[in-house]
């Protein structure tokens, strides 16, 4: 499959600076181009490395002239590669239906535009919409609901009433809807709580792989549209998080927290439970947030502090050697004053 150069600038609309006629035929990073590729550069040293490679035309964001190579100027270079790259790569196409292996309760309503891969589960009242696919292996409980181009990556598991709204992208190993962790000390030993509720996953949000997202004890754990969560996240039971979210990997939040939109939560932090994340709030790496955040705040550090706060008890820490060495010089001295005087 290839492209011209103008093609691609008409879809990306950008502007070609050399010949729009030259064909495309494919997308690489510039150290791996070869002679037909598209690549591109965000800064002066990206650009002077894709002008040195052998790709035909670079898409650049900026000022950036060449005489070497075909330019395609966009206001946002990455944003044009995110664009442009479904061209080059699309995605795998699945065969309409159900594979034979697969077991389909009776009451299932399933899409005929729909895939259903091998050895998938599909329980009663499950109803799966138009091009959605379960690629295989899938187990999706009693009364879930699937939207529309929804895709389940293999050992995806969907709980039962679990719901998934359109344009979902679950990766592999991911639990939806598992029971979430509720227990009372009853009589000398932990009583399980029933976890009654469901899981809630609004349009166009993406799923890392072995991220867990529990149910609710009572009602639902919430995942707003458009937020995306990475790798090995654990979502508690009754979290509710916004619209347009990133949490990135390794992170974990306790049960009844809710998130405004579009928090960026960074990896490997945890958050406490029944806390209030406000909107357009960033978590810093390894933090442990423990109280609220407001509209806007930004927090770094175990306990998590405003950023300001905790980047000058960062500094401080790096000064304690020296105040210690300072400290005992000082108390050395007074010791023989004191000596000296018979103090």
């Amino acid at each position: 499959m290839s492209f011209t150069v103008s093609q691609i600038a008409e879809q990306l609309r950008g502007e070609v600076l050399g010949d729009g006629s030259v064909e495309l035929t494919g997308f690489a990073s510039a150290d791996c181009a070869r002679t037909g590729d598209l690549t591109f550069a965000e800064k002066d040293n990206y650009f002077a490395a894709a002008e040195q490679s052998q790709a035909t035309a670079i898409i650049v964001g900026g000022d950036f002239t060449s005489s070497k190579k075909i330019l395609i100027r966009v206001p946002n270079a990455r944003v044009a590669v995110a664009r442009v790259l479904p061209v080059f790569f699309p995605p795998d196409q699945h065969p309409l239906g159900i594979h034979p292996s697969a077991t389909i309760a009776a009451s299932a309503q399933i899409d005929a535009t729909a895939h259903i891969g091998p050895n998938c589960v599909v329980g009663p009242r499950v109803r799966i919409g138009a091009r959605s696919v379960l690629l295989a292996g899938n187990h999706v409980g009693r009364d879930c609901q699937i939207g529309d181009d929804v895709c389940l990556f293999p050992n995806v598991v969907m709980y039962a009433k679990s719901e998934i709204g359109h344009r979902v992208t679950i990766h592999a190993c991911s639990v939806i809807g598992s029971d979430g962790y509720g227990y009372v000390f009853d009589e000398g030993r932990h009583r399980k709580m029933l976890q009654v509720g469901n899981v809630i996953i609004h349009d166009d949000v993406e799923i890392g792989a072995n991220t867990a997202i529990d149910r609710g004890t009572l009602g639902s754990t919430v995942i707003g549209q458009g937020t995306k969560i990475d790798n090995l996240v654990h979502i508690a039971h009754n979290v509710v998080i916004g619209r347009n979210c990133l949490v990135m990997g390794q992170v974990g939040f306790a049960g009844s927290t809710r998130l405004g939109d579009y928090c960026v939560i960074a990896s490997q932090s945890g958050i406490a439970g029944h806390l209030k994340i406000g909107n357009q709030a960033t978590v810093g790496a390894k933090s442990g947030v423990m109280r609220d955040i407001p509209d806007q705040g930004t927090v770094l550090g175990i306990p998590a502090a405003p950023d300001k706060q905790a980047k000058r008890q960062m500094i401080a820490l790096q000064w304690l050697p020296e105040l210690i060495r300072r400290t005992r010089e000082l108390e050395k001295q007074v010791r023989e004053l004191k000596a000296k005087t018979g103090g």
